[in-house]
């Protein structure tokens, strides 16, 4: 795993200096975290960040004059600018307690997207019912769905597929007293059959886990979302931002076009 990693970074090195430091002019670029600062049993991937690199990461967000920090809802705009948005995945208790202060601090829009079945069994890693509702009342955030079992939803048969959509969004509702039109399709299992039903149960938006910049033409249910790890550096998170990491994207095909 660690000379992967070691090959991808040394790739995007060499794809910033060929690029050169700079945002780009357009596009909508969704950055993707998942835990903050949580000492998760199982997390061979890395995906919970200290609290300490995320705020440096916040940091640079806020200071940066070329970006146009929005929520997740709003950045399929038909203006030319180059737009950012920060979310989460799964739900974790922490994006409450470690996460949202951080994001006050600097005035970032964020959405959080949650398993509802995850809200309802007493894990101390996610976010209670009354947690998200605490989450959902500050200034800036916005509640989406993760599905309702975060099963892949590709590989789900049309019945189970329209509970893990339609529950999912309903149970959300019902605790928030708000509509839910986001959604993160869990292990980023979506195809153009997902998407379709997703449609159905009154999405708006969806973001995938395939890298890449989004432009004014994407589907706004299959937004594609740049994933930052524990072990993103400053620099390689500004890599992340401005696109060097967007040459990843191979590993996953665009679930916008039908095989």
């Amino acid at each position: 795993m660690r000379w992967k990693r070691a090959i991808a970074r040394t790739i995007s090195e060499i794809s910033a200096l060929q690029r050169g430091q700079s945002a780009p002019r357009s596009g909508f670029r969704i950055m993707l975290y998942q835990a903050v600062g949580s000492p998760l049993s199982r997390d061979p991937y890395g995906i919970s960040i200290k609290p300490e690199l995320f705020e440096r990461h916040m940091k640079i967000l806020a200071q940066n004059t070329d970006a146009h920090l929005v929520p997740f809802a709003d950045g399929c705009a038909v203006d030319s600018a180059f737009r950012v948005a920060v979310t989460f995945d799964d739900g974790y208790r922490d994006n409450l307690h470690t996460a949202a202060p951080v994001l006050l601090k600097f005035r970032i829009p964020f959405t959080v997207f949650v398993v509802s079945s995850f809200l309802k069994q007493q894990d101390s890693d996610y976010l209670t019912p009354s947690e998200l509702r605490e989450l959902a009342a500050l200034p800036g955030a916005t509640i989406g769905s993760h599905g309702a079992t975060h099963l892949q939803l590709a590989k789900c048969d049309d019945a189970t597929l329209w509970r893990e959509l339609h529950e999912s969004k309903c149970e959300i509702e019902d605790m928030l007293g708000v509509p839910v039109t986001g959604i993160a399709y869990p292990h980023g299992s979506v195809d153009l059959r997902v998407r379709d039903a997703t449609a159905r149960a009154g999405y708006l938006t969806g973001g995938c886990s395939r890298f890449d910049i989004n432009d004014q033409s994407r589907d706004p249910l299959l937004l594609s979302r740049r994933e930052v790890v524990a072990a993103d550096s400053e620099r390689t998170f500004l890599q992340k931002l401005y696109g060097a990491w967007d040459w990843y994207r191979w590993r996953m095909p665009d679930p916008a076009r039908a095989e």
